[in-house]
């Protein structure tokens, strides 16, 4: 028996033990989630290390393999424009050179870079490819060499690509508990290095090596588990609360679940979605030659209820990273087939323009979504534009590929947007068949003071009308830049200098007053007139 003056403290030693057996499983569970958790992101950073490497060395070798197939025999036959023009549309590539039989570089595209072999030369599977390890003296900083050289013939190719874009997008000011990341070569030199725990006992580290099929290639990745229990020992600190704290905490949760929905903000973006608030805004694309328009971007907008109005880059980044954007897309989409149905069925040059991102292009959903958001309706397929965006990557190109074939073979148009400025450049160009090439506002904003920008958009339209593709300009802001577009054969363009993002109704006016019918859809004949004119009709909408 238990005397009567010692049941409180029995009581109270009772209930501490009884509450620590589910305090010590919920510490060791949440130590044993936050272990498995960070291995699998460490397994994932090796794994994307290793995909990143061999993209941009699959890059580089199909433009050297490009580049010494068109019958080049030695340095004198380079031809100096063609090596830029490789080199500006191959992302990874630094520099392409003709080597002379002692090794030194004779021809570069952008100058000679004086270079000291840190690692031996080590063949791939394919018998042409060789890599090294290199230290570019000049540049202070190491390169991967790949060497290309054609079978029973002594000429070499030679690219350099920069260790930097080895690395993760991240890679610079990454916090404690993110993984460090190094590749390197099958024999042990470094290619990217970054500094990782390397005094560290196993025991103290989580690590995770991936070795390439394609290239003599080994990706690691480190991060230190004092680290990443860091990191989280406010979860942690969560284990060592008794029962009756957890039924508080339980309670004070309960409490917080309505202001937490309130200051989340997915949720709130959730709400907004089913509340119609995100809404689509247009700007008009202009045809340089007639002043008319012939098209126009559609541009997300949150509207709240309050009647403020959110720009996209405050919420299109969480958008994308929390899969809404996807629902955003379909919702842009309704809304414009619904506000302009009538006016763009009797129009029906004008077309309508939407973005989307990489995920759109991870299956082929969204072909049935267009094929089923438009069906019916006046609008045809043929007037919709899918703009192709660079903020992440495409993972998969031969799925965006087959994606963007069946969205062309229902009749709608593909625009490569941002090109240049994003994850994909140029080889988007040449390996998803688009229809459109947008010149990014950063190439616009350069016109007359950078040599370069001219350079650059000179190349955009040669390697666009190559390839057949439509080329137009946005972010287009003055006269001078529109003259300067005309003068080089660029016509479509949007911007600014005509019009910013318009609600509905003010872009349907616009519309309207520009596009009468029975005029044809053109407000002039192709002359430098023909913008004024549009000018003019749009100041008469504005000041209505």
């Amino acid at each position: 028996m238990i005397p009567r003056r010692l049941h409180k403290y029995v009581a109270v030693v009772a209930g501490a033990v009884v509450a620590g057996v589910p305090v010590a499983m919920i510490h060791r569970g949440l130590d044993a989630y936050v272990e498995r958790q960070a291995r699998e992101e460490v397994r994932l950073a090796a794994q994307r290390a290793v995909a990143r490497a061999e993209w941009r060395i699959g890059q580089s070798i199909a433009t050297l393999t490009a580049i010494g197939q068109a019958g080049l025999k030695s340095c004198a036959d380079a031809d100096p424009a063609a090596v830029r023009r490789a080199v500006m549309t191959t992302t990874p590539i630094k520099e392409i050179s003709v080597p002379n039989q002692d090794g030194m570089s004779s021809c570069p595209a952008f100058g000679a870079t004086q270079a000291q072999a840190l690692s031996r030369e080590l063949r791939t599977a394919d018998d042409r490819v060789f890599l090294t390890v290199i230290w570019l003296s000049g540049l202070n900083e190491r390169a991967l060499r790949v060497t290309w050289r054609r079978a029973g013939d002594p000429l070499q190719l030679v690219a350099h690509i920069p260790a930097d874009v080895f690395l993760p997008d991240r890679s610079s000011g990454t916090a404690a508990s993110d993984p460090a990341v190094r590749v390197m070569l099958g024999e042990g030199t470094l290619v990217s290095p970054l500094n990782m725990p390397e005094d560290a006992e196993d025991g103290d580290t989580i690590r995770a090596h991936n070795m390439s099929t394609r290239y003599p290639l080994l990706a690691t990745a480190t991060v230190s588990r004092a680290a990443i229990f860091a990191e989280h020992r406010d979860l942690r600190g969560v284990g060592i609360l008794g029962g009756v704290v957890l039924v508080v905490l339980t309670i004070v949760l309960a409490l917080l679940v309505p202001w937490r929905n309130r200051t989340n903000p997915i949720v709130e973006m959730e709400r907004a979605l089913e509340a119609n608030e995100f809404v689509p805004y247009y700007q008009p694309v202009v045809d340089l030659r007639t002043g008319s328009i012939v098209g126009a971007e559609v541009l997300i907008r949150w509207r709240k209820r309050d009647g403020s109005v959110i720009p996209p880059a405050a919420f299109i980044p969480l958008a994308e990273s929390s899969g809404l954007i996807l629902e955003m897309t379909r919702a842009m989409m309704r809304a414009a087939r619904n506000e302009f149905a009538q006016v763009l069925g009797l129009r029906p040059r004008v077309k309508l323009g939407f973005n989307l991102t990489a995920r759109h292009f991870g299956d082929e959903a969204i072909v049935g979504e267009i094929r089923e958001i438009f069906a019916g309706s006046p609008i045809r397929l043929s007037q919709i534009v899918l703009e192709v965006t660079e903020r992440e990557p495409l993972e998969d190109l031969d799925m965006a590929r087959r994606v963007i074939a069946t969205l062309q073979e229902l009749g709608c148009k593909v625009a490569i947007d941002d090109v240049g400025t994003g994850h994909g450049g140029l080889s988007y160009m040449l390996k998803l068949g688009a229809n459109y090439l947008k010149i990014d506002k950063m190439f616009i904003d350069a016109i007359g003071t950078e040599r370069y920008s001219t350079t650059i958009i000179e190349t955009l339209v040669e390697l666009a009308r190559s390839m057949r593709m439509e080329i137009f300009a946005e972010g287009v802001e003055n006269f001078d830049q529109v003259k300067y577009l005309r003068d080089r054969g660029i016509f479509l363009a949007q911007g600014y200098a005509f019009a910013p993002p318009l609600p509905g109704p003010l872009f349907r006016q616009l519309l309207e007053a520009a596009q009468p019918l029975g005029t044809g859809g053109a407000l002039g004949s192709d002359t430098p007139a023909a913008v004024d004119e549009f000018m003019a009709v749009r100041d008469r909408v504005a000041a209505a």
